[in-house]
């Protein structure tokens, strides 16, 4: 797919043991000519942790995209009327984030950029990684699985014997389920045997 001229939302919540992961995945735009404006919750915005500083993420972001973080929810209201974004794609996706995008709560500029991606009929993409995927969750994947203009980056357990509810995303797969996602079709399989890219 030609993604120059494309502008993708690239939007990452708080599992930060995933950070790292998805970084190459936002230069994999970048490189293909895509325009990519970085959105990120208020937990990657503000938490140090053992994988990383909060500012440390910001500023690889700003660097790999060239534009500024959209942080808050007033900087992100604006995507809706503008009709900005030809994809978004929040990943890493918490069980937290899908959680609140099943049950239509708007409180992160996360998901306010996922609220007017939705209300522009445009397609949004979630890449999952949450340890209750298959336990208090699975409803709340069920529920944004058969949502319209919803797909997901393909997932599978990622530990098994440790965390058997545990649910990840391939996040090497991330731009090839927008690619799908915008000709309107899911990446298949979507459920596949995890491992580590």
């Amino acid at each position: 797919m030609n993604w120059e001229g494309k502008t993708v939302g690239y939007a990452l919540t708080g599992s930060h043991c995933t950070l790292e992961e998805v970084m190459p995945q936002v230069k994999r735009f970048v490189d293909a000519k895509a325009n990519v404006i970085p959105i990120i919750s208020h937990t990657v915005l503000t938490t140090d942790t053992r994988f990383g500083k909060a500012e440390d993420w910001q500023n690889q972001l700003k660097q790999l995209t060239g534009n500024d973080i959209i942080s808050t929810i007033v900087d992100a209201e604006p995507l809706g009327p503008s009709k900005k974004l030809d994809v978004l794609v929040i990943a890493p996706c918490t069980g937290n984030t899908t959680s609140k995008l099943a049950n239509a709560m708007t409180e992160s500029p996360v998901l306010m950029a996922a609220k007017a991606q939705m209300r522009n009929g445009r397609p949004l993409v979630l890449a999952i990684s949450t340890n209750d995927g298959l336990g208090l969750n699975s409803f709340n994947i069920a529920k944004l699985l058969i949502t319209k203009n919803i797909y997901f980056v393909p997932f599978g357990q990622d530990a098994p014997s440790k965390k058997p509810n545990s649910l990840v995303a391939r996040m090497d797969l991330v731009m090839e389920t927008c690619e799908a996602a915008l000709e309107g079709r899911q990446l298949q399989p979507m459920l596949i045997q995890y491992q580590q890219s």
